[in-house]
């Protein structure tokens, strides 16, 4: 959507605040014996107390209130009360919703514990890439020159980007146009951010693949040389200078 009124500013922080509170708190109340489902609900339970509702949910009717991978599952899993935490599990968690006829999308991942299984590096990559992804978008800027950022990044730290992931267009649908806002540069893109749009910016990091692919499930996605993924998303407006960072409050980066 494109932000033309305050009235729609405030709508677009009012569901921003309950995604960002939302997955701030599961990953607070994270930890190793609890079940992916139970963390789930307690997600359920903070998105219901703002007034929102599941997007997931509404639009695809997804099996679950928000989406939770571990380890090895790169995006879109399903909670459940089979899947049990570990002490060092990456783990993946994404939260958006509805609130008054507005939407917004943001998600982390984070290593669960210690840091047995040396996933921080990874996490630690995608968290910087998308900072300095944000801080590049401004009104005019080739959103294919963003793709470049991420791509560029990822690669001297070691990593590959997800090339059938993106970020997307958001606000009055989960999903809007400008959508595929890539982690790598399409030359043939030559689409350009527009001044007062809102965007989901998200990280697709990984160790050794270059696609998702998804599972039996029909949900849950896994890279297609498998290894590892780490994802970090932030719902912004765009300026003429520094985006409107709506999610901030998810503190994903402290």
């Amino acid at each position: 959507m494109s932000i033309t009124r305050e009235d729609e500013l405030i709508g677009m922080k009012k569901v921003s605040e309950a995604v960002a509170i939302a997955l701030k708190e599961m990953r607070n109340y994270a930890q190793p014996g609890m079940t992916t489902k139970q963390l789930d609900e307690y997600g359920a339970k903070i998105l219901s107390d703002f007034g929102a509702k599941s997007a997931p949910y509404l639009t695809y009717g997804f099996p679950g209130w928000t989406c939770i991978s571990v380890s090895n599952e790169f995006c879109h899993g399903i909670p459940s009360e089979k899947r049990i935490l570990n002490e060092g599990d990456l783990i993946n968690i994404d939260v958006s919703a509805e609130l008054n006829g507005f939407w917004a999308d943001n998600g982390a991942s984070f290593v669960l514990g210690k840091d047995i299984c040396q996933y921080q590096k990874l996490v630690d990559a995608s968290k910087e890439i998308l900072r300095k992804a944000i801080i590049n978008i401004k009104g005019g800027v080739k959103i294919a020159d963003i793709g470049h950022i991420m791509e560029t990044e990822a690669k001297n730290r070691g990593f590959k980007v997800i090339k059938n992931l993106g970020g997307h267009g958001i606000g009055r649908s989960l999903h809007e146009q400008p959508d595929e806002l890539m982690n790598y540069k399409n030359r043939l893109d030559q689409r350009r951010f527009k001044k007062n749009s809102v965007v989901a910016i998200e990280t697709f990091i990984s160790t050794t693949s270059t696609y998702a692919t998804e599972l039996n499930d029909g949900w849950t996605m896994i890279g297609n040389k498998g290894g590892y993924m780490a994802q970090h998303e932030h719902t912004i407006v765009v300026t003429d200078g520094n985006p409107i960072i709506l999610t901030e409050m998810n503190e994903i980066w402290n």
